[in-house]
Order: structure tokens, then sequence, then C-alpha cells
């Protein structure tokens, strides 16, 4: 079986300040308290992950427009407008 790789976390000191205050005053470890925060906040923003999400598969059609849209910025209106993508 092969061991996950744990990653480090780089926050600001006073983020680290605060991280550490909780985690002593709720009878956590760090790692824990940090793993709860994420997903309690990811859980709080699921309407907008799934928005993003669906947003990037929206772009990632596997045309060449879908393409430049992502690496441009542009939309597909603006694309067409300056002469549009020859697929």
């Amino acid at each position: 079986m092969t061991a996950v790789r744990q990653s480090p976390l780089k926050v600001d000191p006073e983020t680290d300040q605060l991280i550490s205050q909780g985690a002593h005053f709720l009878g956590l470890t760090k790692k824990d308290l940090v793993a709860a925060a994420v997903r309690v906040y990811l859980e709080q923003r699921r309407e907008d992950l799934r928005i993003g999400m669906v947003e990037a598969l929206r772009v990632l059609d596997g045309s060449l427009k879908s393409d430049v849209m992502l690496l441009t910025g542009l939309t597909a209106d603006e694309i067409d407008a300056i002469g549009g993508i020859d697929e």
C-alpha cells in the first residue's frame, strides 16, 4: 500500500495564530481544525462551486474555440466578432 503524501500548508502569521488558538481551545490538532474548516467552508459555498464547474465544462468542450476562450478570456461572441475561428 502506498502512503498518502501530505503537503505543508503555508499561511500568514496572523492566520497561523488563529488556527493555533482555535485548535487549542477546541481540543483539536491544527491539521484537524483546518480540515474541518475547509469542509465547512466548501459546503457553505457549494452553489458557487457548482456554478464554477458548470462554467468550466461549458468552456472546455474540446473545440479550438473553447481553447482560445480559455487562454484569452474572450467570449465566443467576441471571437466571432473579430473573425471567428475555422475549425
